[in-house]
């Protein structure tokens, strides 16, 4: 596009969410946070994660579920906070990436 171009140009694009394809299991997702399974068997009793699956042997977690995870360790490992607390920091950082988001689109439409 030359500079003079005022004109936005918008391309969308479809793909698939990857973090929300992988099959991990209880296994995989200690090893990818260096996390003992007691601790993460405690996130999902805060509902911090919510994997897939009728019993610990079965469970299936996704890449949002190991970013959630790894975040939750990070928090209990730098900061000495329990799985509860690990719950209420992710959701108050969902919230506010959704709040920027609205905030964002809100300041799109000006």
């Amino acid at each position: 596009m030359n500079s003079g171009n005022t004109d936005q140009v918008r391309v969308l694009v479809s793909a698939p969410i990857l973090e929300d394809q992988t099959d991990l299991t209880l296994e995989d997702l200690c090893r990818a946070c260096d996390a003992p399974a007691a601790f993460l068997l405690e996130l999902v009793e805060e509902g911090v994660i919510t994997p897939s699956g009728a019993m610990a042997t079965l469970w299936r977690f996704t890449g949002v579920h190991l970013r959630q995870a790894r975040v939750a360790v990070r928090l209990q490992r730098d900061l000495g906070v329990n799985p509860a607390g690990a719950a209420l920091a992710l959701q108050l950082m969902d919230e506010l990436d959704a709040l920027r988001a609205r905030l964002q689109l809100f300041d799109t439409r000006r």
